[in-house]
């Protein structure tokens, strides 16, 4: 079994890979670097030594929020960062799906490893042992507003390294002091200015983030492979995807598009076999154009989750050097919650123009010759064929236009003010999600679409490309020759499209 080792600290830089790899991997070793233990050492003794001189720090020496002009005494410093984690442990909705808690405590680890928070050493190893054994806590997806970071999340999972509330342990929910027992653990007592580190970040919709990105960097290829089949199946023409044209409008994203399609469909002898046809609608003409627009926006969001990925998020910060202690607002989630908008709309608007060239399709109108629905003669009219596998699309993508409507442009201040503005970000990091499963699902939609339409050509005619992804396609569905129930098409097109595997496949041929 493959092991992923990852060594944290100041001296390392993490990348959205690692950190998939990690929340989504069955066998994890983490470990800490040498520079990482040493500025972890630093800022803990000089917390500690804040804490002797009754110097006036927020959250160590004082309460939190509106409750900075309370003077805390040293023999209720410990309690106050327990009462943090409880207090703030107010999430309700739907649990977090487990990948994404698993990253947002790897995530939140690297944070806290870089040295300038204050906590001790052995929060941390406790963390990384939990990763490790697959213990991660249950999480409530509602009521962060990503202000000061993800405070109700990250405090329901305070309070699991406590050894309270629940989690989820070799695929079983159970409570935090059982699994701990299992799993060979001890809770962690939290200690000045641990609680308030632990809380203030924004880890966990970084943790959604991460996912968010690797699969719509997935839902790219599948993008350019399902127009290159759609285009092989009316049999369009290519010039539209020539590098010459692109060239002209320097757009890394189009120029990477354009040469995919081009790759995909190389030595195909159903694409350009109409030789009066001069060109062909948006939804195939322009695929490098909208396509490329996602792709340079994905990129762009991929950049600013690289940066927070290593990035020190609480407050305040401890910088041993100075020994000083600065209070700032790094934990507020704006940059995350802004790309993570940017990124809904990228995605929405894949699934938009492949919705189109399904419509186009399932049209006798505009399919350039083939079949109503997809449905032969012989079976048409008693067989409706694909009719209502582009309704779904088209709810589908009316969906995510709702959800694309960002929710980094609201603010609701809180804590009496104190907090008065904030950045919805953990909204926006939950919605995008949903539009992904929303595109990977109309992506598996087109090719359905287009397999089957391919399928009243003549398939012997792909190109190198299309040929290797039409029979992908055909190992796990086959041609609907009459009415069947088609949702179990859909779903197992929408495992194929999301695979590491197929991604793999299609790397390889746009490699070629």
């Amino acid at each position: 079994m493959k092991v992923t080792n990852v060594t944290l600290g100041p001296d390392q830089h993490l990348d959205i890979e690692t950190a998939y790899d990690v929340a989504t991997s069955d066998n994890v070793k983490i470990s800490f670097s040498k520079k990482s233990r040493e500025a972890v050492r630093a800022s803990r003794e000089l917390v500690e030594s804040f804490v002797k001189e009754k110097k006036v720090v927020y959250g160590l020496t004082t309460g939190f929020g509106n409750f900075k002009n309370v003077s805390i005494p040293e023999k209720e410093s410990k309690l106050l960062q327990e009462n943090i984690l409880r207090s703030h442990s107010v999430g309700v909705g739907p649990a977090i799906p487990k990948e994404v808690v698993r990253a947002a405590l790897f995530v939140r680890l690297n944070s806290l490893a870089q040295g300038y928070s204050g906590v001790t050493q052995s929060l941390l190893d406790l963390t990384a042992r939990m990763i490790e054994k697959d213990v991660i806590p249950v999480v409530p997806s509602q009521g962060s507003v990503g202000a000061s970071g993800d405070l109700a999340p990250l405090c329901h999972m305070g309070v699991v390294l406590m050894g309270e509330s629940e989690v989820f342990y070799k695929g079983k929910r159970m409570a935090t002091s059982k699994a701990f027992k299992l799993a060979g653990l001890n809770p962690h007592t939290f200690s000045y200015k641990e609680g308030l580190a632990w809380s203030n970040g924004t880890s966990v919709m970084l943790g959604y983030m991460v996912h968010a990105v690797t699969r719509a960097r997935r839902l790219l290829l599948v993008t350019d492979a399902a127009c290159a089949l759609s285009l092989e199946a009316i049999e369009g023409v290519s010039t539209a995807f020539r590098s010459e044209i692109h060239a002209l409008r320097h757009h890394p994203g189009q120029i990477t598009t354009a040469s995919n399609i081009r790759k995909f469909i190389a030595r195909s002898r159903l694409v350009d076999s109409m030789p009066n046809r001069v060109q062909d609608s948006y939804s195939i003409r322009c695929a490098p154009q909208v396509h490329g627009a996602s792709r340079d926006s994905i990129e762009y969001v991929a950049t600013v989750v690289t940066r927070e990925l290593n990035a020190v998020t609480d407050n305040p910060l401890i910088f041993a050097n100075s020994k000083e202690a600065l209070s700032g607002g790094n934990f507020h989630g704006e940059p995350l919650a802004q790309t993570a908008d940017f990124l809904a709309i990228a995605v929405s608007e894949l699934a938009n123009i492949s919705e189109r060239r399904t419509a186009k399709l399932v049209d006798a109108a505009t399919s350039e010759g083939l079949p109503m629905f997809l449905v032969d003669k012989e079976h048409a009219g008693t067989n409706s064929g694909l009719m209502i596998s582009q309704y779904t699309a088209a709810a589908l993508v009316s969906e995510n236009k709702v959800l694309s409507h960002p929710a980094s442009v609201d603010s609701i201040p809180t804590s009496a003010n104190q907090e008065d503005h904030v950045s919805m970000g953990s909204i926006s990091a939950r919605k995008v999600h949903q539009v992904l499963e929303n595109g990977e699902n109309v992506l598996a939609i087109e090719l359905l679409t287009a397999a089957q339409a391919v399928d009243f050509r003549e398939p012997k005619k792909l190109g190198m490309g299309t040929r290797r992804i039409y029979e992908a396609i055909r190992k796990v569905v086959s041609f609907v020759k009459i009415d069947r129930y088609l949702h179990k098409d859909i779903v197992a097109l929408n495992k194929l499209a999301t695979s590491g595997e197929f991604n793999k496949l299609l790397i390889d041929i746009s490699r070629a």
